[in-house]
């Protein structure tokens, strides 16, 4: 990415840039140089940590995959900033701890998943209403490539079929997620952090076109629905202009041309045995204050070991449950017993890996 950067660099001059690589970061500041750029190139976590911190930052897009983003999203969410969420992985792993950073700093947390966003744009304005108003949330999943797919055939399934999403254009990781619902069980915790609901206030339905974002249902039966083009786009230009709305350059809707908009509901089609990871969301949800954490750190070393082909497709369940099932979790109450949880979970998955892989 060092060319992409260095040409982002020559048109907006930035003060500083960052690459998570320290070798990609020395060969920028030699280009940068030689193109007679006064930008300051940094590199490594303490860096980008530093620069979402900054005084001269208001707003941070915080766009890293993975509990690798937890770090540098509550080092913004301490300095108060307008923090942008595409990081789903900071609020299920931090959770409460991370939204007392965000109240404590002041800063002010808008949703860029393409749901959460759809939730927030059907919500009051006023939160403090969502509590007494909404009796439930509804994600919207488009059942990704497998919807159809026979799970006796799962064993089978390669990385570049699940990373053939029929909707949107992702990378691997959340691609393969997106394959196994697991994306879906991540935003079901999203969403109860995010919006102070209870578990059972949320619910999940399958919407093959991916028109309907997501819903909310009002305690008087009303439902209101954000649609749009399966673009993101839309919810990144929504958080950058909130509360006002700009031009995204996403396609528009044509009604006349729309044809169908269907839902199936889990309990339809074998979709529970189909992606069994689903229920785990509702499960950690429950279950000890951290396990989100362990189900995340657990489903990143599958997923990894997946697309790397020590282990098959349909095993990927299997490693998140047995890594749930070995971890003895107990409240983190620091960013540092997050890691440690973080690091002590992904070495159970690892073994669970070891013991079943191909």
């Amino acid at each position: 990415q060092v060319d992409k950067i260095l040409s982002q660099c020559a048109k907006f001059k930035p003060t500083y840039a960052v690459m998570a690589d320290t070798q990609a970061a020395q060969l920028l500041a030699e280009k940068v140089r030689q193109n007679g750029l006064s930008t300051q190139v940094m590199s490594g976590h303490d860096a980008i940590d530093f620069i979402s911190s900054h005084a001269l930052v208001d707003t941070v897009m915080a766009a890293i995959v993975g509990a690798a983003g937890l770090s540098s999203c509550l080092a913004a969410a301490r300095a108060g900033k307008r923090l942008l969420l595409a990081n789903k992985e900071a609020l299920v792993v931090g959770g409460d701890f991370f939204l007392k950073a965000v109240t404590d700093g002041g800063a002010k947390l808008l949703p860029i998943d393409s749901e959460h966003s759809a939730v927030f744009q059907s919500l009051p304005d006023e939160s403090t209403l969502w509590s007494t108003q909404i009796d439930k949330i509804i994600l919207t999943a488009s059942g990704g490539p497998f919807r159809r797919t026979d799970p006796a055939g799962f064993a089978s399934i390669t990385p570049e079929q699940a990373c053939a999403h029929p909707n949107w254009t992702m990378g691997r990781k959340i691609s393969v997620d997106s394959a196994t619902m697991m994306n879906k069980a991540l935003e079901v915790i999203e969403a109860r952090y995010l919006f102070g609901v209870r578990p059972e206030q949320i619910e999940v339905v399958i919407h093959p076109q991916s028109v309907i974002h997501s819903m909310v249902q009002y305690r008087d039966n009303s439902v209101v629905a954000q649609l749009g083009t399966p673009d993101m786009k839309v919810p990144i230009a929504y958080g950058l202009s909130w509360p006002h709305r700009i031009a995204s350059g996403a396609s528009a809707l044509d009604f006349s041309t729309m044809k169908d908009l269907s839902f199936e509901p889990l309990s339809a089609h074998g979709h529970m045995q189909r992606f069994p990871g689903l229920a785990l969301a509702w499960s950690v949800l429950r279950g000890p204050t951290g396990s989100p954490a362990v189900l995340n750190a657990a489903n990143e070393v599958a997923v990894s070991s997946f697309l790397n082909g020590a282990i098959r497709f349909d095993q990927i369940h299997a490693v998140n449950q047995e890594t749930l099932s070995s971890v003895v979790v107990s409240a983190p109450g620091s960013l540092e017993e997050l890691l440690a949880l973080d690091q002590l979970s992904r070495q159970a998955a690892q073994r669970v890996v070891a013991r079943i892989g191909t």
